[in-house]
């Protein structure tokens, strides 16, 4: 098997993964998750990575995040090693960067659909807050939430929430967006808007994305599909 996983090209890789190892102890026991992982990903690359459940692969987006650290091996984006910065530091190069959709949204149920939407950039501090809920606005219309801005997230269904949250992930414009099976819970019709979104905001902005799916479908539109395999990355079949 080949565990490094890289495309050959003359850009400056986005995000480049090195001999990354993540292992979890359990008493006397420990797990080893993922071993070896290497992987580039250039800017405007869209990667899709499949495997069975429970192979690691949300651990691996977890890694890529920034929302956990590896027991061992180097995640640099945009040339900044992740692994080496000290946790105020990677929250703001967190905010700056890296937008995660996961799979089960996460959002605060007594804010509304818009405020739960503004919360990265209020992180981030970049922009006013009229300029913030207009953005937020915007990004919720394209995805059909017009009339839903002022509804809290705990009245929305479970489509109209997944959605919010890939408008939050959106929200500061970041060079990389992680997807944790971000279709998993949406009907056909909400999940081609959604995984049509994420690429169209890829190719118009140059941005990359990796996306965890079980979806042939999905994983075959990137323009690479990873197979996660013992904890390792190699092409797929």
């Amino acid at each position: 098997m080949n565990n490094s996983i890289q495309q050959e090209s003359a850009t400056t890789p986005l995000l480049t993964v090195s001999h990354l190892s993540k292992d979890y102890t359990d008493g006397n026991r420990v797990l080893n998750v993922l071993s070896d992982v290497n992987l580039h990903v250039n800017p405007g690359e869209i990667i899709s990575i499949v495997g069975f459940s429970g192979s690691g692969k949300s651990t691996l987006l977890h890694q890529l995040g920034a929302l956990d650290r590896p027991t061992s091996g180097v995640i640099s984006l945009l040339g900044e090693d992740l692994t080496k910065l000290n946790d105020k530091s990677l929250a703001v190069f967190r905010s700056r960067h890296i937008g995660f959709i996961f799979q089960f949204h996460h959002l605060l149920s007594e804010f509304s659909a818009i405020e739960n939407c503004i919360i990265p950039g209020l992180i981030l501090n970049k922009y006013g807050l009229d300029a913030l809920h207009e953005r937020a606005a915007q990004l919720l219309e394209s995805l059909g939430l017009s009339d839903r801005l002022s509804h809290r997230s705990s009245q929305l269904s479970g489509g109209e929430q997944q959605r919010v949250a890939l408008a939050r992930a959106l929200m500061n414009d970041p060079d990389l967006i992680l997807a944790d099976e971000p279709t998993g819970n949406l009907d056909t019709q909400t999940a081609d808007t959604v995984i049509d979104l994420l690429w169209k905001n890829c190719r118009e902005k140059n941005k990359s994305l990796i996306i965890v799916t079980h979806e042939p479908t999905i994983a075959k539109r990137a323009d690479r599909c990873l197979r996660l395999v013992k904890g390792a990355l190699a092409e797929s079949e």
